[in-house]
């Protein structure tokens, strides 16, 4: 008989309002850490004067990192409790940040990244289902809000947030990552006091073997979303991975502040967008989101190919807006057609089309920068996003012409 968490009240629990609040703030400051080198990366390569790409494998492998362990570990809190690996990604999490503050060279931000992107991926699963199993019923639709927004919301922040440090206060890295170690351990002690809110259960070995399946019938619109989410993800690569090179090259700005600013455009944008796109019905927003997507990349292009950093950051709010509505449409036409016990599955494939696109093109856009230039790169990296998400709207197009057609013949 498996054994069962303890169901009585706790002095040594906080109460669930508590506990809702700790994990939801917990998740955001993830990925506040993981936005927090954007600004910084440039720093380092002109202290230690490394080779242009490997800011890109610093960036790449974080996603990298975080897809291994959301397709390893994603279900495995379903088996040994939420709070096992809450306390087991916050405390490598820990590691990470500390891995940063001590680093002598970027071999060791790389690892660090890498570090960073496998605690993050641990507990993107872990802290979202505990989220919303602390929620009141009446609340669980708003705690499924607060996970989708603290992944770009918090890369956002932790972008600006560092950027201005770094603009304005000497020995930034060392504080900002020395704040960081102090929230991370704070959180690591307090989430032993998360009330437990599932029961033990066999199969936590066998749930760490990667699994992926979409349902026969979702296939068609999956096909589909493959290419608006990768032109999605893309573009946030672009504005979070590439953009301090880019400032530097192109428009021959170093500050630190600025690298932040700008990168923190496109993933604020996407926020307020999927806090707001929740009213609006996934096949009404599918369109609109893939054609912003489009536009935003050319606008970036053209802002780049000018030397005119306000057309690319109207790029960026643009491309933010597609970015969004994107991810908020195709999960929500998704899901409904997936039964609950083919959802995991399918959230899995999801995110393996989503961190892919959002690592692998900036690592191969890192090894061709120092033969091409940053700026053919960037504007072939735009291009990619471009024609990806424009076929991604002509499949929409067609799908819900077909849908309309089959309709109409009944």
């Amino acid at each position: 008989m498996p054994h069962r968490f303890r169901k009585v009240a706790s002095p040594y629990r906080l109460p669930r309002p508590t506990a809702l609040l700790l994990a939801s703030i917990t998740l955001a400051m993830f990925f506040v850490t993981a936005g927090a080198p954007t600004p910084l990366l440039p720093i380092y390569e002109a202290q230690w004067h490394f080779a242009t790409w490997l800011l890109t494998l610093a960036f790449g492998i974080y996603a990298i990192g975080m897809l291994g362990a959301l397709l390893v570990v994603g279900s495995l809190s379903d088996h040994i409790g939420r709070r096992p690996v809450l306390i087991g990604s916050l405390a490598l999490e820990l590691v990470a940040t500390i891995v940063f503050l001590t680093a002598p060279s970027i071999a060791w931000i790389v690892t660090a990244r890498g570090l960073q992107g496998i605690a993050t991926g641990a507990a993107t699963s872990a802290f979202s289902a505990a989220i919303i199993d602390l929620a009141p019923e009446a609340r669980k639709s708003f705690a499924a809000v607060i996970t989708s927004m603290a992944p770009v919301g918090g890369l956002a922040a932790g972008a600006l947030l560092a950027g201005f440090t770094a603009q304005f206060v000497e020995h930034a890295a060392t504080l900002i990552w020395t704040v960081l170690i102090l929230v991370m351990a704070l959180g690591t002690v307090l989430s032993f006091f998360i009330p437990e809110t599932v029961v033990r259960k066999p199969g936590a070995i066998a749930s760490l073997t990667p699994k992926i399946a979409v349902p026969e019938t979702a296939r068609r619109h999956f096909t589909v979303a493959i290419f608006a989410l990768t032109g999605a993800w893309m573009t946030a690569a672009l504005f979070i991975g590439l953009m301090p090179t880019i400032l530097g090259a192109v428009f021959h700005h170093q500050g630190a502040f600025e690298s932040g600013a700008t990168s923190f455009i496109e993933p604020a944008i996407a926020t307020i967008t999927t806090l707001l796109a929740g009213r609006v019905r996934p096949n009404h927003l599918v369109i609109p989101a893939g054609i912003g997507v489009v536009l935003g990349a050319g606008l970036v292009i053209a802002g780049i190919a000018t030397a005119m950093l306000p057309v690319l950051w109207i790029g960026g709010v643009i491309g933010g807006f597609g970015f969004g509505a994107t991810l908020s449409a195709t999960i929500r036409s998704l899901t409904p057609q997936a039964e609950l016990h083919e959802r995991a599955e399918l959230f899995a494939a999801i995110y393996v089309v989503a961190y892919l696109a959002f690592g692998v093109p900036a690592i191969v856009a890192g090894l061709f920068v120092t033969n091409l230039g940053i700026t053919t790169i960037a504007i072939v990296f735009g291009s990619i996003i471009a024609i990806t998400a424009g076929i991604g709207v002509a499949g929409n197009l067609h799908l819900r012409h077909a849908e309309g057609s089959r309709t109409a013949a009944r």
